[in-house]
């Protein structure tokens, strides 16, 4: 069991945030390893193509096998908003890591009997790892999860918004007992099932990101040394039930990734404007897209004074079902 006391001062600062590094590591972790996430299937050729790269494979070396186990913290840096350059900021902190605590954290990997590539302490005794790693994160990113996160972040955002509402209902306490079943709140601490040695560990005015997370579903993941995250399985990513990821895919390759991407994220009213810089395309492009859902009967148009909003419709709904 891992006890953690918390500081009035840290619970004061929770927050949520989803974490695009933990997320990505997730999806490395199944690609490297040949498996397939118990929800999403098969990572695909792209993450295998991917992993052809060295700088992906530096990032692969360090990571548990079977996903179990330490990862190095400065892999998971705690996003720092949930805006659309979260990603870029994670990088940047990761490539800036000091090399004696890239040092340290490696080799608490191979305190756990870890086998690490030459290459891997290579680049740490040259202080390069970190770079690296940062580049190597980035090109797996591009060649995977760029393209579809923001509809996986829609489903991030809806988990936040149900807990946030707890949130402000029952308090921070309650929040962190509801996460996960191994986590409890006792009212005083924070108790988490796990099969390795005791530990307690003491939180005191830290800020503590709440990170739900889709690909790294169902495990927890908690980084409590020099930050502290508690990466949970966000609700309603398994509830999808069997063959969900093979249904969305197929909705993927009928209206394309984009517009599959625009109408997963019409679950409120949403303008042109909003849709181009949610998304990151040009207004032209989202304006061609939501006149072929429109037309097709996805989506619903009104009009609130000079604006025109887009909503999914029944029909829309039930294709994203």
């Amino acid at each position: 069991m891992i006890v953690v006391d918390l500081d009035n001062a840290s619970l004061a600062r929770l927050r949520f945030a989803p974490s695009p590094a933990y997320e990505l590591l997730g999806w490395l972790l199944l690609a490297s390893q040949e498996r397939r996430h118990p929800v999403f299937g098969d990572p695909g050729a792209g993450a295998r193509t991917a992993l052809r790269h060295p700088d992906v494979r530096l990032v692969a070396s360090l990571l548990p096998p079977g996903g179990r186990g330490y990862t190095p913290d400065f892999l998971t840096p705690p996003p720092a908003h949930n805006g659309p350059r979260a990603f870029e900021d994670q990088l940047s902190a990761i490539a800036s890591t000091d090399p004696e605590v890239v040092a340290r954290e490696v080799g608490w990997c191979e305190l756990l009997a870890r086998r690490l590539a030459s290459e891997t302490r290579s680049e740490v005794q040259k202080g390069s790892l970190a770079s690296r790693v940062a580049a190597g994160m980035r090109t797996f990113w591009q060649a995977t999860l760029a393209d579809g996160w923001a509809t996986l972040r829609t489903s991030l955002d809806a988990d936040i918004r149900t807990r946030a509402d707890r949130l402000a209902a029952e308090g921070a306490g309650a929040v962190l007992g509801s996460i996960h079943e191994n986590v409890r709140w006792t009212g005083e601490r924070v108790e988490i099932e796990w099969t390795g040695e005791f530990e307690h560990e003491t939180v005191r005015d830290s800020d503590i990101v709440l990170a739900p997370s889709a690909l790294c579903w169902p495990r927890l993941s908690v980084q409590l040394h020099d930050h502290t995250i508690f990466c949970y399985p966000a609700d309603g990513i398994g509830g999808s039930g069997p063959g969900h990821a093979d249904r969305m895919a197929a909705v993927a390759d009928l209206l394309g990734a984009s517009r599959a991407a625009l109408l997963a994220d019409l679950t409120e009213p949403r303008s042109t404007g909003d849709l181009s810089r949610r998304h990151q395309l040009a207004p032209a492009t989202v304006s061609h897209h939501l006149g072929v859902l429109l037309r097709a009967g996805l989506v619903d148009r009104s009009r609130d004074g000079r604006t025109v909003h887009y909503r999914r419709s029944t029909r829309g709904d039930a294709l994203v079902a």
